[in-house]
């Protein structure tokens, strides 16, 4: 199998699955007890807490979450006043968003241009959620001039940096960020939500208050210690894992051939995101032909629905053009040559329904 759907989930790094391994077989203390085993596991959970705060700004408080759905979900539920938001932006900030509308709490949806970027600034109090890079197409919204603007209406700045933590710089200037383990080769099932010093959030589970902005529920010392040493590794590896996924990016763009298109803009854009169609294409089939292969037609989130892409409509494409588009993510363990005979499979295939 060759994989190449970095953007649902990354493989776990080896020494991730080390880190969480003892925590598993035989340190089970739960780390928010008194006893000396608790106290070992709670710190356990405190240095992973700074191995994942050493890629955020400073000046902030990072809580653990069972992923960024939950992070996204307390961010914008936990605050106050109008939400302005992206029509590119992942499920959980748009059904989140329109959850409180029905609370009636005022949404602005920004469009975006046929690039993916934003097309417009935000000019209401309250918060701004906007992604870092999209998990779709990959573009990279410019961050810190959105920031910019939203302070200036006296609004917070949330970012989903899901698919850019590690990868793309997270400027200094934000007020939440959300990310999770499994998209930087650590485990699913946790992630984090970064809060400035300052910025307060009503609490979205409520309990113990183990987490001290107000999260509630035991953390797993298995859990947090495989983020943290996954979130070590992306700092460890940044310049080694940008330079391959560049070669990689360069290789796939050579060898897919006329025909195909690029949805979204090349610059500025994570280089392990190639999100492409080709007029008439039948998606379904190829995928058929190709089981050996794991890459998208969409948002993995949306698998299922039916829905074609509202990202690629965000962007202007029609849903036939929506529907003829195939997503691939690759990254830190794929191969120069795994890549190159997944793209030779996937032109071929496709240029196999023209007879």
């Amino acid at each position: 199998m060759s994989y190449l759907d970095y953007q649902a989930t990354t493989p776990l790094a080896p020494e991730a699955l080390a880190a969480m391994l003892p925590w598993l077989e035989s340190q089970h203390a739960n780390p928010h007890s008194p006893h000396r085993e608790g106290r070992r596991a709670k710190a356990a959970v405190e240095f992973a807490r700074d191995q994942v705060a050493a890629l955020l700004p400073p000046g902030g408080r990072v809580a653990f979450t069972s992923g960024a759905t939950e992070a996204l979900n307390w961010a914008i539920k936990g605050t106050s006043g109008p939400i302005t938001t992206l029509a590119t932006e992942h499920a959980a900030v748009l059904d989140t968003a329109a959850a409180e509308t029905a609370q009636g709490r005022d949404v602005t949806i920004l469009p975006v241009g046929a690039d993916g970027i934003v097309d417009g600034i935000p000019t209401h109090p309250g918060l701004v959620a906007t992604m870092l890079v999209n998990n779709e197409i990959g573009v990279i919204q410019p961050i810190a001039a959105l920031a910019e603007a939203a302070h200036a209406a006296g609004a917070l700045l949330l970012c989903d940096a899901v698919q850019g933590y590690g990868r793309v710089a997270i400027p200094d200037t934000v007020d939440l960020i959300a990310i999770s383990a499994h998209k930087i080769h650590g485990p699913k099932g946790i992630g984090a939500l970064w809060i400035r010093d300052g910025v307060t959030l009503a609490p979205l589970l409520h309990g113990g208050g183990q987490e001290a902005p107000g999260r509630s529920g035991t953390l797993s010392p298995a859990l947090c210690a495989g983020f943290g040493v996954a979130a070590q590794l992306m700092a460890d590896r940044k310049d080694q894992d940008a330079a391959h996924v560049d070669r990689l990016w360069s290789l796939a763009r050579d060898r897919l051939g006329p025909g195909w298109m690029i949805n979204g803009a090349t610059d500025p854009r994570y280089h392990g995101n190639l999100n492409i169609r080709r007029e008439g294409l039948d998606v379904n089939r190829l995928m058929s032909d190709l089981r050996d292969i794991a890459f998208s037609a969409g948002s993995a989130c949306a698998s299922g629905s039916g829905r074609s892409s509202h990202v690629l409509r965000a962007i202007g494409l029609s849903e036939t053009q929506a529907r003829s588009s195939i997503r691939l993510g690759f990254g830190r363990y794929t191969t120069e040559t795994e890549l190159a005979a997944a793209i030779d499979a996937i032109a071929a295939a496709a240029e196999g329904q023209w007879p």
